[in-house]
């Protein structure tokens, strides 16, 4: 005798060795021994054999239409074997009993199962429902074979068109659009990223890391929404000064100039600070805007503003025009000592907007030490780097790393190569210049002193501190041990650092004697405090990322050149003519700073990856000084699994720390 049962879910036949009423022993067709319960046994059978049986059902089950059984079905549970019986009108054979099993089973929104070869007839209403759920599953499937054949065919499909930025960057893994993507990457075995850059879903590979920045700190665009225009007081008084500015051709947030009036004892000169804060205040449309952005993203070729291009316009220490502004009037000696100092709200003229790449041909170590030719503003300018020399040497720490080096970026976006738009230069600008000690020490007097005048006052602000090396943000008036004063609060770029803003809205309050915008132990400077740090810290990381981009993007464009390098520690190097940190296994245990000679064998845009080999060694050791700060070491050290940031200093700024 043989008999039908279930195991795990699958129908399973064997034949019967011993019979003890409540158990038997069974061998299936592959001589596999079995112990069964009686109450699991389905059907019992002599003929046809145990191992034809169920290929015979499948081939008759075939035959039985499931919605015509669906109709003949009674409302009440059944067993197969009966309804088998009343399905064909007679004492069905094995085959006939185990076929409609079959069928039934292979149903589950038509029958329903109770138990062990019992079912019951779904109702009409749950069919239905169910028959629209099982439609919609197949047309989503058929949706996703056509979206992912498409891809294949390297062609992007409509309906991922407006999901690009989410199927990269947060991929929804309900949506059909991403199943699709997921499929057709799998049979690829490509990532989203570069399938999509070849289906044209990306105009180039810088899209897709601007964009990734976009999608989480920028949502909504980069656009400024309509606001009032900000109304800066018509009563300040004019100052009577010639104040300049001195800064990078790209600067347009102009937040700093200077100015020198000479006076009986020596010279009163003037630290003059853009004033947006006297346009609009605190819970305005445009203080939401900044403390939203918090600061101005700087990146190679681009920048996306903190305030809008026309109130920047309207408060930015541009040439020929008198400008509201916070000044800080330093009384200085005829041999350089700064004996007082005053600070004022008013109207500054700006007679001159000075740049780098014109002024420092002609004022620099060589020409202060040797002379050089006439120029205007020579005389400012060598006096204030007088001035700025004495005042580093009354900190005791430099305000300049001398012999390090900053990387210019220019982006010609009108250019294209094969790797998208943009043609990158990346040019050499030693670090600690005659300009640059100038500018840096004055900021950093003008923070020092308007930081330890709020706290003086009782008023809070926002510091920058350095105790044990660790530098930090507090409300405190704490030193800053790396710049040797004793407290420093960032107030010299409020155009382009709500940190910035927040101290001259203070600073305003105190020159004014007005209640502060922020009171103390208020809770939103604490918050807008600890939004600036991460925020800050994010968009450094971004600019990092984007240079180092670039730096592959430009050894692309030279055609993977040799390139020499310099050994930091173990096999991490940094390229002498651009920024990019990368490792190389393959260079041998050398001292660092020695220079040797690498080979550029590949480098990828969608993963920002570089691949080199060690040629040659080229000197035991270099005299220019190495630079590696701790973020940037840290990326450098995991550059062979993501994109690390390059070597490449903070945003543009004439305030330093």
């Amino acid at each position: 005798m043989n008999l039908l049962f279930e195991e795990e879910g699958a129908f399973k036949t064997g034949t019967i060795l011993t019979d003890n009423d409540a158990s038997l022993q069974v061998e299936t067709p592959h001589g596999k021994r079995l112990k069964l319960k009686s109450k699991d046994v389905l059907m019992r059978f002599a003929q046809p054999s145990a191992g034809e049986l169920l290929e015979r059902a499948e081939t008759e089950a075939e035959g039985l239409d499931t919605e015509f059984l669906w109709e003949v079905c009674g409302e009440e549970e059944f067993s197969f074997v009966d309804f088998a019986r009343e399905y064909f009108g007679h004492t069905p054979s094995p085959v006939e009993s185990t076929a409609v099993l079959l069928r039934l089973h292979a149903a589950p929104i038509y029958f329903h199962r109770k138990g062990k070869g019992r079912f019951r007839k779904a109702p009409a209403e749950i069919l239905q429902a169910a028959l629209i759920g099982l439609e919609k599953k197949r047309q989503q499937a058929a949706a996703i074979e056509r979206m992912r054949d498409e891809l294949l065919a390297g062609r992007l499909p409509e309906e991922l068109k407006p999901l690009v930025r989410q199927l990269l960057y947060k991929p929804d893994r309900n949506r059909l659009e991403t199943k699709a993507l997921e499929a057709a990457c799998a049979e690829q075995g490509r990532s989203p990223a570069r399938l999509l850059l070849e289906c044209g879903a990306l105009a180039s590979s810088h899209e897709l890391h601007f964009d990734r920045f976009l999608f989480e700190y920028f949502a909504e665009g980069t656009g400024f929404p309509e606001v009032a225009a900000p109304l800066a007081p018509d009563d300040l008084p004019v100052a009577a000064v010639r104040a300049f500015s001195i800064d990078d051709a790209a600067t347009t947030e102009i937040d700093d100039a200077f100015s020198i009036t000479p006076t009986a004892s020596g010279w009163r000169i003037g630290i003059h600070i853009a004033a947006p804060g006297l346009g609009f205040g605190r819970n305005s449309e445009l203080d939401a805007i900044a403390r939203q952005r918090l600061s101005t993203v700087y990146m190679p070729g681009n920048k996306i503003t903190m305030l809008p291009d026309d109130i920047v316009g309207q408060f930015t220490l541009g040439e020929g025009q008198d400008r509201p502004a916070l000044s800080l009037y330093l009384e200085v000696s005829r041999d350089l000592m700064v004996t007082g100092h005053e600070s004022r709200i008013e109207r500054v003229p700006v007679a001159a907007n000075l740049r780098h790449h014109d002024i420092e041909p002609v004022f620099n170590e060589t020409t202060l030490t040797e002379g050089g030719p006439d120029f205007p503003w020579k005389s400012e300018l060598t006096l204030l780097w007088e001035l700025a020399t004495v005042l580093e040497a009354g900190r005791g720490k430099p305000s300049a790393n001398q012999g390090m080096v900053d990387y210019n970026f220019t982006i010609d976006w009108d250019a294209t190569t094969p790797d998208g738009p943009g043609r990158v230069e990346i040019s050499r600008r030693p670090r600690g210049s005659p300009l640059d000690k100038l500018v840096a020490e004055l900021m950093i007097l003008a923070n020092s002193t308007w930081g330890k005048a709020l706290a003086e006052a009782g008023i809070p602000a926002l510091y920058r501190a350095q105790t044990g090396g660790k530098v930090r943000m507090t409300t405190a008036a704490a030193p800053h041990e790396g710049l040797g004063v004793d407290c420093y609060a960032w107030s010299s770029s409020p155009l382009r650092r709500y940190v910035d803003l927040v101290n001259q809205w203070q600073l305003i309050s105190w020159i004014e004697g007005s209640p502060p915008a922020f009171p103390p132990k208020s809770a939103d400077l604490i918050a807008a405090m600890r939004d600036f740090e991460l925020t800050y810290a994010a968009y450094a990381d971004f600019q990092r990322g984007m240079e180092r981009y670039w730096c592959l993007r430009w050894l692309r464009q030279a055609g993977h050149p040799a390139m020499n390098a310099r050994i930091l520690r173990e096999s991490l190097v940094r390229l002498e003519d651009i920024p990019l940190v990368l490792k190389v296994p393959s260079v041998p245990a050398l001292p660092p700073g020695t220079r040797v000679r690498l080979n550029i064998d590949s480098t990828e845009l969608i993963d920002i990856e570089v691949r080199a080999t060690y040629l040659e060694t080229l000197a035991a050791s270099s005299s220019e000084a190495i630079e590696l700060d701790d973020a940037t070491l840290a990326e450098a050290l995991a550059s062979a699994a993501t994109p690390p940031g390059a070597d490449a200093g903070s945003p543009p700024d004439s305030s330093t720390a």
